[in-house]
């Protein structure tokens, strides 16, 4: 690409360019992500092996690499057809065989001489009570023994890739990789003792012993910040580029926010003022907002959200606010219906259910400025909605809403400042590289008087007891949730599906007392079940995760999760935020399968402990990575090659500030150190940013 630094030329080569690699092998290697030799530095090893010289393989714990001084005795020709060609050796103490398939027999015969002594180096194992080693992977006369490396990286691997290649070709990268300027802050690089990109990168390659394999290792953490710090400055000048984007300044007397809070029934939290100053002090600058609004289930984020929107309204213009599913959608226009009841507000609801004259009567109206606040989903930004002054744009649960639907979204109003929130609790290293080019607000208190939910741990032994608990909570008017990890029955995972349990608890609590919902249905019978279930028709709702994020059912007051197991902390503490929305005491029965582990167990118990999603989010990240969190997968989340988002957690924030530092510092990346961290975006291929930088 024009603008790449020709001191990165040979790392952006075609693969065939280096020694031993074909047409072939290139497109073996595309398959494990490797397009260019820059991304087999990347490609570092999972293993190592000791090929350390033994006196006899009756010292090795077969089956296993060994290396071995042998003396070749005798070659056992293969006559039977599919009877593989054996030559036979002794070593120090016993004698062995090393076994060919499909043999050059003149080559076997040229290499392995008759009473000469050679080193060789392969698997060894026991077969039919007989030692053999097939295929060793290195045979070497005696004066050459140096040829074989004591220790050897072990690389993951892809159909018709050896370990032989892989490391060959490394070989041959690692002699040709340039020397480049750094782009680490100097105090930083000395203070965690890191060598230069090349180095680090050149002893990555060549572990010698098992902790040189560790996520903390001193040479991968280096490599993971460079990593983060280029995901982390590409975040930064995307932000910068939108801070310098024009908006409209939203600025009035501030009177809709002060009547709002006289007239509510409580005093909003200290987190809910701070995150709604924040927010209004960014609408009313001549700069487009693009914030996030973090907050825990039940933390109040809608009213944040509220005030927000009235702060635009009483400047003259319009808001929309945008929900992942119409029913949803429909509670938050009631909810906002009822709560700016004394505004002379014209609020209004969209959703794809409308159409003819009724809509047609309701695009007129937003497009002459008569709608301020306009609720609903997707259909807040088809093509025929056009806004009079659209001047903020609220997007509720954002993982649901794709990218361009945000772009779309925003693009309805010039320069509409946009506002995200979300109930899904995310460490901070994660929040910062899925969000590092927002601004953030996070609500993190519980408002005044909100219960907490009681959280226990059950044996799936005592089901049949936690039935006729729900059968008297039913008695007393009270409705379940209960979530299981499967829609239907699986031949691989014996777990209890949603289709049996809805089955099995209808029968027991009676047919129109129980409904379903799960992924797999339409969303209008989703919404129609789900409507049954807000009105009470439904006491017990078996469900999926599909109910993990979305309406208040204040009379709900169980929430009951099979095979807790099976889910991660966050995600549990998510499903457990749908009971607790009223004023009846709430609890969380957690059914565990009996032969799962203590350690299994333990983390289970973390929910019993904290009903903070911020610090069970961080919990769950230790225990089980970045990778596997709930969610992740739709949200965004970048994926590195060598950093950890569980282990290197410590490195995305100073990378997220030093990022951040650099580009005030120098704005244009055109100083010593801002060249060389354009450099590291070229090597990262994070050039796309590049022409953003002007723009500042």
């Amino acid at each position: 690409m024009a603008g790449r630094p020709e001191i990165l030329f040979p790392l952006f080569s075609n693969l065939t360019s280096l020694a031993g690699i074909g047409s072939r092998l290139s497109e073996r290697l595309h398959n494990l992500d490797i397009i260019y030799p820059k991304d087999m530095l990347f490609h570092i090893p999972q293993s190592i092996c000791d090929r350390s010289l033994i006196d006899s393989v009756l010292n090795a714990d077969l089956p296993q690499t060994v290396t071995v001084r042998v003396q070749v005795i005798r070659h056992i020709p293969n006559f039977e057809k599919g009877r593989p060609y054996k030559i036979e050796v002794k070593d120090e103490q016993t004698k062995f065989n090393i076994v060919y398939f499909h043999p050059r027999i003149q080559w076997l015969k040229d290499i392995f001489p008759i009473d000469e002594v050679r080193v060789i180096s392969g698997k060894a194992e026991s077969f039919d009570s007989v030692i053999q080693m097939t295929h060793p992977e290195f045979i070497v006369k005696e004066d050459k023994i140096l040829e074989i490396p004591k220790v050897e990286p072990i690389y993951p691997l892809t159909y018709g890739l050896s370990q032989k290649v892989i490391n060959k070709s490394l070989r041959g990268i690692l002699k040709i990789i340039p020397s480049l300027d750094e782009w680490i802050e100097p105090n930083l690089k000395n203070r965690e003792k890191w060598l230069s990109w090349k180095n680090s990168i050149e002893c990555v390659h060549s572990p010698k012993i098992f902790n040189d394999l560790e996520a903390s290792n001193t040479n991968r953490r280096r490599l993971a910040y460079d990593e983060f710090f280029a995901h982390q400055l590409t975040l930064a000048i995307a932000r910068k580029s939108k801070k310098t984007s024009t908006g409209l300044a939203s600025t009035s007397i501030g009177s809709f926010v002060k009547k709002l809070i006289i007239s509510l029934p409580f005093s909003p939290t200290d987190a809910q003022i701070r995150a709604k100053d924040e927010i209004i002090d960014d609408i009313s600058k001549p700069i487009k907002m693009n914030r996030l609004l973090q907050g825990d289930v039940g933390s109040g984020k809608t009213l944040v959200a509220v005030m927000a929107m009235l702060e635009c309204v009483e400047s003259g213009g319009q808001a929309a606010f945008m929900a992942p599913s119409e029913i949803l959608a429909r509670q938050h226009f009631e909810t906002l219906s009822a709560m700016l009841q004394d505004f002379q507000l014209n609020i209004k609801i969209l959703t794809g259910r409308d159409r003819g004259a009724q809509r047609e009567e309701l695009l007129s109206e937003l497009k002459a400025g008569e709608i301020d606040i306009l609720i609903g989903t997707h259909a807040l930004f088809q093509l025929d909605v056009i806004y009079h002054k659209l001047r903020l744009c609220i997007i509720d649960e954002q993982h649901r809403f794709g990218v361009q639907q945000r772009m779309e979204l925003s693009a309805k109003g010039k320069a509409a400042d946009i506002l995200i929130m979300s109930a899904t609790p995310i460490p901070r290293s994660l929040s910062l590289a899925q969000y590092g080019d927002m601004d953030l607000s996070i609500i993190d208190e519980k408002p005044i008087g909100r219960k907490p939910i009681k959280t226990v741990l059950v044996s799936s032994n005592r089901i049949n007891e936690i039935v006729g608990r729900i059968q008297k909570a039913i008695q007393d008017n009270k409705q379940v949730y209960w979530v299981c990890p499967l829609v239907s029955e699986s031949e691989v995972l014996n777990l209890t599906s949603a289709e049996d349990r809805f089955l099995f608890l209808k029968e027991h609590l009676g047919e129109d007392l129980v409904g379903i919902i799960h992924g797999q249905q339409k969303s209008t019978e989703k919404d129609t079940t789900m409507e049954r279930f807000l009105s009470g028709d439904i006491k017990v709702l078996v469900a999926t995760t599909v109910i993990e994020v979305g309406v208040d059912v204040p009379n709900a007051s169980i929430m009951v999760i099979e095979h807790a197991e099976r889910f991660g902390l966050a995600q549990l503490h998510q499903l457990r935020g749908r009971v607790g929305r009223g004023s009846i005491e709430s609890s969380c029965l957690l059914l565990f399968d009996n032969s799962i582990s203590k350690a299994a167990k333990d983390r289970l118990s973390v929910l019993r402990e904290t009903e903070d999603g911020f610090l069970i989010a961080e919990k769950d990240l230790k225990i089980r990575g970045g990778g596997d969190l709930i969610g992740l997968e739709q949200s965004g989340l970048p994926k590195f090659k060598i950093a950890d988002l569980a282990t290197h957690a410590d490195l995305m924030l100073i990378a997220h500030q030093d990022a951040r530092f650099l580009l005030n510092e120098d704005p244009t990346l055109t100083g010593k150190r801002g060249k060389a961290a354009k450099t590291l975006l070229y090597l990262m291929e994070k050039e796309n940013s590049i022409p953003l930088i002007s723009i500042g």
